[in-house]
């Protein structure tokens, strides 16, 4: 039998030991989530469950996440910061599909590219849905249609800048119904929490958008929704048809999706360390109840997986805006 050097023997030790994260007491300080979009709207609603749900499941559980929201240039300004951040685990992206996906990918002027991040996992997709006021006289997107075609540049609708989904989403939606991409008159917020309210409030007559900003104010009947762009209708909105039904079917490939990125280079342990994490917390009924209720589907995917996601995201993007003419 041979006999054991020191050397085979302290790797023998080291085969058996655990990952250095787990020794350590990562993160020894909370977590900065950097929400890159106002508070109150689906980024921020995003955020504070996944900080809420997730701490639990780290090395340090006591640390947990705090969310900080740093708004501006339709989510570029938070986005950048984190791009930008020192790669220790400590500043980490609430990433959503209009800064971090169709900014990159439609305006050369972003500060910053689509794959210059570590992606830690997709968390969740959100079903993009079009509405007006409950008391508005179009009952169908067949009628609004119609007063977008008899009065190009008539009607308002809310959006939180150009290059984000409630702008490129509503302006794809025109395409498919046949409509000038200016069909409406785009009216520029800080945020969804904000773009809901311009349409209850009637600034604007009608908003294409994530489910979760406006699942209360349709439940409320603040709201009527005239479209959803999913395959199957809604268990939460079953009277409201699917693209398919609307005949809109490309509207389907829009949908709003937030991950948890870092900065690029974050150590291997770090990114062990919630790796693990997000594969725990896609078996917590707490998170995935809470993400349903907004109105969110739970989609959880592995870092490699979020990276193929987000790269066919910017691709239908940019072949989107490039048809579209915005680019």
């Amino acid at each position: 039998m041979p006999q054991l050097t020191r050397r085979s023997l302290a790797a023998g030790i080291a085969l058996l030991a655990p990952p250095a994260w787990a020794e350590t007491t990562y993160p020894e300080r909370p977590v900065v989530l950097v929400v890159p979009f106002s508070a109150g709207g689906a980024a921020d609603i995003a955020g504070r469950t996944l900080a809420a749900h997730v701490g639990r499941y780290l090395p340090n559980p006591q640390a947990g996440l705090v969310v900080e929201n740093r708004t501006g240039a339709s989510g570029a300004v938070g986005t950048s910061a984190v791009a930008r951040a020192k790669p220790d685990g400590q500043t980490l992206l609430l990433a959503r599909i209009g800064s971090s996906a169709i900014l990159p990918a439609t305006d050369p002027r972003t500060p910053y590219a689509w794959d210059e991040f570590t992606m830690l996992g997709l968390l969740d997709e959100n079903p993009f849905v079009l509405c007006v006021r409950a008391d508005a006289p179009w009952r169908t997107l067949g009628e609004l249609a119609g007063a977008l075609r008899e009065a190009p540049g008539r009607l308002n609708f809310a959006t939180t800048g150009p290059a984000t989904l409630l702008d490129l989403g509503v302006r794809h939606l025109f395409a498919s119904l046949g409509l000038p991409i200016d069909a409406g008159v785009a009216i520029p917020f800080r945020g969804g929490a904000e773009a809901v309210a311009s349409v209850l409030g009637g600034q604007a007559q009608f908003i294409g958008n994530n489910l979760s900003d406006m699942a209360g104010a349709i439940a409320d009947k603040q709201l009527r929704a005239l479209v959803v762009g999913t395959a199957e209708r809604l268990p939460s909105l079953p009277g409201v048809p699917t693209a398919r039904e609307a005949e809109v079917e490309p509207l389907a490939r829009i949908a709003g999706w937030n991950a948890l990125f870092g900065p690029r280079g974050l150590p291997d342990g770090v990114v062990g360390a919630w790796t693990s994490a997000l594969a725990r917390l896609r078996q917590d009924q707490g998170w995935i109840g809470a993400t349903r209720r907004v109105g969110s589907i739970p989609r959880m995917l592995s870092p490699e997986e979020t990276r193929d996601y987000v790269w066919a995201q910017v691709t239908l993007y940019r072949e989107l805006a490039k048809r579209l003419g915005l680019i």
